[in-house]
């Protein structure tokens, strides 16, 4: 049941989903096939990519982790953003992994980092001034873990955003599976972060930026 859900939720938002435990036995194998789904220009209109980079306000020699990268929907964007920096594209799916190797050579975007990541670490080689999560947060069964990790690899000052589908959201999974803003911003302060940013510009999720809490 929970494999046929995650298909419907990538049907839906096109999202990058591929950054999940390895327990939700769902496979993104075949990434050219889940490429027409996850880079539908279509997807833009309520994605709004551009805004959420704008948003963001990286340095051009910003280091970033785009993770849960699937096909690179993010990862390219971001790339040109840091013209003078690094992404690094995490996904847990060795398919995605290739596809988004050979995407970032095929646009020559030398700055373009894919990587295989764990379900319970992106393994990120440096620290890094931001981290972004689309549409990847409410499939990590153990977010405490994985947030405690994920702080270790930013630099000082460095952030985590969060994208993720509203409790009213016509697409996205189940309301039963979905992540409330309200328990987000609880987890991360659990987890030894603040809540930096809040943006409400995208119709169909939230757009939380936290940054690790001053001791």
């Amino acid at each position: 049941m929970r494999s046929a859900w995650l298909l419907v939720a990538a049907l839906q938002a096109g999202s990058a989903l591929a950054q999940m435990p390895a327990a939700h036995h769902h496979s993104f194998a075949g990434a050219e096939k889940w490429s027409e789904m996850f880079d539908d220009p279509g997807r833009d209109a309520t994605q709004k990519p551009h805004e959420v980079i704008h948003a963001l306000a990286l340095k051009p020699d910003a280091a970033v982790a785009d993770i849960g990268a699937g096909t690179g929907y993010f990862s390219v964007r971001l790339a040109h953003a840091v013209p003078k920096g690094r992404v690094y594209g995490v996904d847990i799916e060795p398919d995605m992994v290739k596809f988004l190797t050979e995407r970032a050579k095929k646009e020559k975007l030398d700055n373009v980092v894919a990587m295989a990541g764990a379900p319970d670490d992106p393994r990120l080689p440096q620290k890094v001034d931001l981290a972004i999560m689309v549409d990847v947060l409410h499939h990590i069964d153990d977010r405490a873990r994985y947030l405690a990790k994920l702080r270790s690899y930013l630099k000082p000052g460095g952030r985590v955003a969060v994208i993720d589908f509203r409790l009213d959201s016509p697409d996205g999974p189940p309301k039963n599976d979905r992540l409330a803003p309200e328990k987000v911003k609880a987890e991360f302060q659990s987890a030894g972060y603040a809540l930096a940013q809040e943006h409400g510009f995208l119709p169909n999720q939230y757009f939380l930026v936290f940054r690790a809490a001053k001791n």
